[in-house]
């Protein structure tokens, strides 16, 4: 099958208690690196929101002795590329470097410095602070910005996944030099970092590597930092926000899943049926193909460490904003009565596996499945066992998962630049 090429998945832990995970694969000179951390905007809070991201990108600008230049000629000089990433639940560094001796050797140096030993110089905070407020007030006038601000707040009120991941102008605008500096010693402890390579080293290479790069980080006392626990919503919620773009934006959805369910390839694969297929899609066929309501609409879920959201979201004309509601809304309960059909269903499942090839078809892609398997604490298998998964599925698995975690009078709808007629209210 799709999944008998792929390598197996090798995972210890440091000295130092980082967890790391390890694809050998000696077909290309290159190796994928990347170290991950409870780090991500789901740790800020409503007062500092913005911290996460502000921290993981000041981050790679300066480190022990280094300034941002240096590390940039550094990384150019070898072809080497080091990156961040800040997202809801985690937040890290990569480095994508040749793995010749000397190209290897420089590239993990920079690296190791960057992340153990960074500087957070207060002149490039400030540039990059005012380059953040001036880039989130321009994006506070779309219509995009403001559903999705206004959906993710009602949906998650008080808890940190309601906070928008590069913050507010506002609250950025706060943030000082010893803000990051204390999330940077609270959340890249060594203890809990996740460690994925994938390349052309051995083994032991491997483990000198994650020991390395991993030495160098905060160790503090205090356990691992944890969210609480996601409120489900009680009764379903409706906004209006004027605006005067030509289309509605429309955003629709509820808490459902968290990674590691048992129901997430039941919801995933009943999901590709409803929403997640494209032109084959439930949604799609309803909203477009019958009746031209909108070019795109779509639909899906995605898992956190806590309940992440089922989504369904679609543009239409404003005046035709309130009809695009009826489709949705019907199709969904009409999905929720009688779930897929048989042909549905095999289609769906024969699209899914076809395409999974494509997902892992190089190191960089197999690279960030073993950075989510390792943060998310997947099993090793996951990757293979994701064909058989998905044939697992019936039509009852579907029907079953959809009831339980799917539930229409009690999602959150947000509506930006409906017609007139329509309730209004302020936006975000």
């Amino acid at each position: 099958g799709p999944a008998a090429a792929i390598l197996p998945i090798q995972h210890w832990q440091t000295a130092g208690g980082a967890r790391v995970y390890f694809v050998e694969n000696h077909e290309l000179p290159m190796l994928d690196l990347s170290v991950e951390f409870p780090a991500g905007s789901a740790y800020d809070t409503a007062e500092k929101s913005g911290a996460a991201a502000m921290t993981n990108r000041v981050l790679q600008l300066g480190a022990d002795g280094m300034d941002e230049d240096e590390i940039a000629r550094r990384m150019a000089d070898i072809g080497a590329e080091l990156g961040g990433s800040s997202e809801t639940d985690r937040a890290g560094l990569s480095l994508r470097t040749l793995s010749s001796a000397r190209e290897q050797r420089e590239a993990l140096d920079v690296f190791a410095r960057v992340l153990g030993n960074p500087s957070f110089p207060q002149e490039i905070l400030e540039r990059e602070k005012a380059r953040l407020i001036g880039a989130l007030e321009e994006a506070d006038t779309k219509p995009e910005t403001i559903v999705s601000v206004n959906f993710y707040r009602l949906m998650y009120r008080t808890h940190p996944y309601a906070l928008r991941s590069r913050g507010d102008a506002a609250t950025v605008a706060k943030l000082t030099r010893d803000d990051l500096v204390r999330f940077y010693q609270r959340h890249y402890d060594r203890r809990y970092a996740v460690v994925a390579l994938v390349g052309d080293v051995t083994r032991a290479e491997a483990e000198a590597i994650a020991d390395r790069v991993t030495r160098g980080l905060p160790h503090g006392n205090a356990s691992e930092p944890s969210l609480p626990a996601v409120s489900p919503l009680d009764a379903g919620v409706k906004r209006y926000i004027a605006h005067p773009a030509s289309q509605a934006h429309i955003l629709i959805g509820m808490p459902a899943i968290r990674r590691g369910d048992p129901d997430f390839f039941p919801l995933y694969v009943g999901n590709y049926v409803l929403g997640g297929g494209g032109f084959v899609s439930r949604i799609i066929e309803e909203v477009r193909q019958k009746r031209g309501l909108a070019y795109a609409a779509y639909s899906y879920f995605e898992p956190l460490l806590r309940e992440g959201p089922f989504v369904i979201g679609m543009q239409t004309k404003r005046s035709q904003a309130s009809e695009a509601l009826r489709v949705v809304d019907a199709t969904l309960r009409t999905y929720l009565r009688d779930g897929p059909t048989a042909d549905e269903l095999r289609d769906a499942k024969r699209n899914i596996i076809g395409s999974f090839p494509l997902r892992i078809d190089s190191n960089r892609k197999i690279h960030g499945y073993l950075a989510l398997i390792g943060f998310y604490r997947l099993p090793l298998t996951y990757l293979e066992d994701f064909a058989g998964n998905v044939k697992r599925v019936t039509i009852a698995d579907i029907e079953d998962a959809f009831a339980r975690r799917v539930h229409p009078e009690r999602m959150v709808t947000v509506v930006v630049g409906p017609d007139a007629e329509q309730p209004a209210a302020a936006g975000p």
